[in-house]
């Protein structure tokens, strides 16, 4: 059974950081691309970043316009954990962030895309 566990969130004010963590069991994260995606109130789930399968000790990371250059996903492969290091929050990053693994080809952008998901962990930048 596969099970994907986040936390990390909490309260922070604007500039400050976070890392958020998923937890995997019933699957090996580095022979699966993962990603981090967030919903803020009234809007629709939308991709934060990802992290592709690891071949040959490399991996590939992808990042949405509005966290590239503050955010880094990173992945332990002996903790079978997937990171996300959030720096200078900002109000508009206010939202519950899921962990999720994709299933399949498609676009990484794309939250019909991955399969299993994790409950979510709610990050709130006060300003």
């Amino acid at each position: 059974q596969v099970q994907l566990v986040e936390s990390g969130g909490g309260l922070v004010q604007a500039g400050g950081s976070l890392r958020l963590s998923c937890i995997a069991s019933g699957i090996t994260t580095s022979d699966y691309t993962m990603g981090w995606f967030r919903r803020a109130p009234g809007k629709e789930r939308e991709f934060v970043a990802a992290i592709t399968w690891t071949v040959s000790s490399t991996s590939y990371t992808y990042y949405a316009d509005s966290v590239k250059g503050r955010s880094t996903i990173s992945r332990d492969n002996a903790k079978n954990t997937v990171y996300l290091q959030m720096n200078s929050l900002k109000p508009d990053d206010t939202a519950i962030y899921y962990c999720a693994r994709k299933a399949s080809s498609g676009s990484y952008y794309v939250p019909t895309n991955y399969d299993y998901w994790g409950q979510g962990t709610q990050v709130t930048v006060s300003s």
